[in-house]
Formats: structure tokens, sequence, C-alpha cells
């Protein structure tokens, strides 16, 4: 008698279950908890601006466990030194020699609580850990593991004694997302799970991290047409042209939502990426990266006003076939 074999998860069943794992602390925001998975699938990083208490450390914490993978909090202060990142060496008498004490960005997924807190000297070398995903001290590169996520927050409502993130730092995010408060609803929710245990006791690991390294690669491999292509360009170039905008979406931004777009046509389960996947993350993706001019800031404009607009005003890809 032949034992049936078990036919694997396929990838977006995989997906589903770590945002219902993480959906157990973290009540009502599916969506943002999706966003996050696609900025992790394709390799980027998120910036979430919002109010202290609404959940981004235990967010960020349900999905370190979900994929089984190292968990670090940085509290950023202004005394903060890029050391305390990335590590120091320390000399070993026993062995006479100099040893790597690795920092807490050896991790994989890490929150940078009130990241604009921090010095420009060691918000400089946080970008470079984001961007080339190493870290190098005293003249030694160390690569940094797969995954590799950092979540940087920072308060929208207190701005004593910060240091507002230069565009070149806001451009090396993939997105920016806010969490807000939840309903009443699900805030009574909340209350009826914090009630008798804590919440992230209930979260289970879903897959490996070799696993999920292996699920961003594959993202890698969506097809991406090349009317997408011309969309998603003719996006960032409104951005550059638009008379509210000093500094439009740069080429990155471009790239930004080619790959976002892929991992989000991934997550649905999809092998190939749509106009609604691109419209879906223009403004998470795009919205930070733009400046808007004087005038347009005293009028109240946004720039996730701008991007909507610009997204309303571009004309959608259609697929022709071939007649015959």
């Amino acid at each position: 008698m032949t034992t049936p074999s078990v036919q694997p998860d396929s990838p977006d069943t995989v997906l589903e279950r770590i945002v219902y794992q993480v959906e157990k602390v973290i009540v009502g925001k599916r969506n943002v908890i999706e966003k996050l998975l696609v900025a992790l699938l394709c390799g980027g990083h998120v910036l979430l601006e919002d109010v202290p208490g609404v959940g981004k450390t235990m967010l960020v914490r349900a999905l370190a466990r979900t994929i089984d993978s190292r968990f670090k909090r940085i509290q950023c202060t202004p005394d903060l030194l890029p050391s305390d990142l990335t590590g120091v060496s320390v000399y070993n008498q026993r062995t006479a020699e100099f040893e790597y004490r690795p920092g807490p960005l050896l991790a994989n997924i890490i929150l940078a609580d009130e990241l604009n807190r921090t010095s420009p000297r060691t918000q400089a070398a946080m970008l470079e850990a984001m961007e080339e995903k190493r870290v190098t001290v005293d003249g030694t590169t160390y690569p940094l593991p797969e995954p590799f996520f950092i979540l940087a927050t920072q308060n929208p409502v207190d701005f004593e004694g910060t240091f507002p993130l230069p565009e070149a730092q806001l451009d090396r995010f993939l997105l920016k997302l806010h969490l807000g408060y939840p309903d009443a609803r699900d805030e009574v929710e909340m209350l009826n799970r914090m009630e008798d245990a804590f919440p992230l006791s209930r979260i289970r690991t879903v897959i490996l991290q070799e696993e999920f390294t292996a699920l961003q690669k594959e993202v890698r491999t969506v097809h991406v047409d090349e009317t997408i292509k011309q969309y998603i360009v003719g996006l960032t170039t409104a951005t550059r042209q638009h008379p509210d905008v000093t500094l439009g979406a740069s080429p990155r931004a471009s790239i930004a939502l080619m790959r976002a777009s892929q991992a989000q046509a991934f997550l649905q389960g999809r092998r190939y990426v749509i106009p609604d996947d691109v419209k879906e993350l223009s403004v998470p993706v795009l919205a930070h990266r733009l400046m808007l001019s004087s005038s347009a800031l005293f009028g109240g404009l946004t720039a996730e006003a701008v991007i909507d607009a610009v997204v309303s005003a571009a004309p959608v890809p259609v697929r022709r076939h071939a007649a015959g």
C-alpha cells in the first residue's frame, strides 16, 4: 500500500497564513499587514509615520515570529552612535585578537523606533545597511542576514529635538505607511484578546527563513508586461512635470513601484502584474518621495493628493491581442 504524497502549500496560501497569524495581534489592519509583507517580499524597507501606542512594535514582532526570524528593536535617541547599530570590535585578552560583537542591525527584522530622533551620522549608518545590505566596522565589511527588513517609525506630532530625514534617505524606503487608530469595534476585540493572555504567545511560525528567502527570489520572476512598465514610467514622469512639485519621483521610485507591484501580484497568487497592482501601491511607494512647492503646501495640498491626481489622469494600459 502506497502512502499518498502530500502536496506543498502554494506560495499565496503560505502568505495568507502569515497574514492570518499577524492578525491575531493586530486587529482590523489587514491592508497594512499585506503592505508590510509586500515590502518584505521584494527586499524593501518601510517608514511608518504614526502616533505612539498603536501597535508598531507588536506588529513587527509578530511578523518576525511567523517567518522564524531574529527581531531587534532600536530606540533611536540623539546620543545613539553608529557603533550602537553596527557593532564593535572588542579586544580579547585570552586570544590576543580583536573580536567582532554584532550590533542589532545584524538581525533579520528590525524596528527602528523614532528614527528622526537620532543624529544624521547614525541615520547614515542605517542608510548603508538598507541600501548595501552590509555594515562596515573598523574597515571590515560584514554581510547582513537574509531576509533583512527595517521598519522605521517617526512621530508626526512631536518635532522638538528631531533630525528630519533627508530626501536621499526617504527615497531608500520602499513604502511609507500609516497604521492609525483602530475603530471602536476592533479596539473592543483587541481588549478581548488581551484579557486572558499575551497575544504574541498565540503566534505560530508559518515558514522558515530559508523558505522565505526562496519566495523573495520567486517574486523577481513575476512577469511585468512592457505596457505596465510604460505605465509606471508615465506615472513617475508625470510627478516630475507636475506644477506643484519641486522634486518628483526618481528612477529609483520607478524600480521600487515595479518591484512592489510584482510582490503585490505574487501575494494575490498571480504570476503577472496588472494595472490595479500599480494603482494600489502608487501612493505608499511614491508620495513620500515628492517635495511640494511652498505655495502648494500653503494651500493645503498633500503629496498623496498629487499622486491620486496623477494616477486618475494617466491612461490605463490595455493588453491588445493580435487578430487572426
